[in-house]
């Protein structure tokens, strides 16, 4: 089987060095010789990670989708303009094409699947969630015989590690944030991964394929973790939490959640004591029950490793040409994010004079929430009081209207820290 690869990067070096050191155990699965015969950089001048000497390189990408030779074309350079006109190109020429590129799957997946489909040719994206980690093979597959209640997941590692950082060494989110780039975890520009939005990709999937659904990012509810700051850190460590950046998918009352925020999880849990860059996506099925996997998000041969295995799977002709693994989508309400309920974390910074605390509890009273635990700092030098909340479940809707009375007071200082809590139990 000849393949050609678009991208000789982190990923694409990691394919042919995965190929190059496992070719026989690949061989002995498959019974399949896999030759990379092409492949299309930016620039042939630039150094690449691997071997290349029998691969015929080229800066033209149409070269490659458009070549008769090859069989199976590895999208991995990444975006949704040049990568899905050549994702189209391929699946025309009758190519399977297996992908890394997340965003891409997540804003046109539902338009290249069909187009795969009518083609009977194969669309593969093991490798566009959660790098190395098996997780859309286990909805297909391994969990087909369940109804799934419950995706969540840590599916970020640069916001893992910044989080993780934060809570074992007390430093700043900007600081991290610079180590991170420095060690190449994020971006020049990292908006992508502090800001939720690669996670909210990641997530639309995961939900489509765990729930027999359209892919529809533009339901993701998204905040990113860039306004954590290390109070908040202390004060979830001090109530016995750890603060996570989580996708988190479920359908409640025949309605989808589909939402991607920091939140505060009991530190007893899995999820919890998931740290640095590592990736881990826990799945509630109705007959299995809980089920965690764990491994790397990201790095050249993880992500490698989920690659050849849609190329294997499509040499077993294992992999069905259903969308998404489903003979037929079923279209499923979003839920309204006011209606979504949850127990809350709730940071306040307040003047301090007598009443104060009284105030903030009455007006949470007055808008039916009830409050679980409480702390109050030591008041700073600006006479301020500094003062975390852990509510009952409420309603988004009832909690926000009960912020907004709150915020109203003149002894509070500045606007109302909310993170969701989440007992995933």
């Amino acid at each position: 089987m000849n393949i050609g690869i678009l991208g000789l990067g982190t990923v694409g070096g990691g394919v042919v060095n995965v190929l190059s050191k496992n070719q026989n155990e690949i061989f002995a699965r498959t019974g399949e010789q896999i030759n990379i015969t092409h492949a299309a950089v930016k620039h042939l001048s630039e150094p690449r990670i691997c071997a290349d000497g029998d691969i015929n390189i080229t800066e033209d990408a149409f070269e490659v989708v458009n070549n008769p030779e090859v069989d199976v074309v590895l999208e991995l350079i990444g975006g949704t303009t040049i990568a899905k006109e050549l994702v189209v190109a391929a699946i025309n020429n009758n190519k399977h094409v297996i992908t890394a590129n997340k965003a891409l799957i997540a804003t046109h997946g539902n338009e290249l699947l069909t187009l795969a489909k009518e083609k009977n040719v194969h669309l593969l994206f093991e490798a566009a969630v959660a790098g190395g980690i098996p997780i859309l093979k286990s909805l297909e597959q391994g969990l087909s015989a369940n109804k799934i209640e419950l995706v969540a997941g840590i599916i970020n590692g640069t916001g893992n590690f910044i989080l993780t950082e934060m809570r074992d060494k007390g430093r700043d989110f900007s600081d991290v944030l610079k180590e991170a780039q420095d060690l190449g975890y994020a971006e020049a520009d990292p908006t992508f991964d502090v800001e939720g939005i690669d996670a909210a990709h990641k997530l639309a999937i995961l939900a489509s394929i765990a729930f027999g659904c359209e892919l529809q990012m533009d339901k993701v509810s998204t905040e990113g973790i860039s306004e954590i700051s290390g109070e908040d850190v202390a004060f979830a460590t001090e109530l016995n939490y750890s603060i996570k950046h989580l996708g988190i998918a479920k359908k409640v009352d025949g309605e989808l959640q589909m939402r991607v925020h920091p939140t505060l999880i009991p530190k007893t849990q899995l999820l919890a004591n998931v740290d640095g860059v590592m990736n881990a996506v826990l799945v509630k099925g109705n007959a299995v029950g809980p089920t965690l996997y764990y491994g790397a998000g990201a790095g050249d041969e993880a992500t490698a490793s989920a690659v050849i295995a849609d190329l294997v799977d499509i040499i077993k002709n294992t992999v069905s040409h259903d969308v998404l693994g489903w003979k037929s989508l079923t279209e499923i309400p979003n839920c309204d994010v006011n209606n979504i309920e949850s127990v809350f974390y709730l940071r306040l910074l307040a003047t301090d004079k007598p009443g104060a605390l009284a105030d903030i509890t009455t007006t949470l009273a007055k808008h039916n929430i009830s409050v679980e635990s409480v702390i109050q700092k030591q008041i700073d030098a600006q006479n301020n009081a500094h003062i975390a909340i852990i509510t009952n479940s409420v309603t988004t809707a009832n909690l926000n209207a009960a912020i907004t009375e709150i915020q109203s007071h003149e002894f509070i200082q500045e606007d109302v820290k909310i993170i969701h809590v989440e007992n995933l139990d």
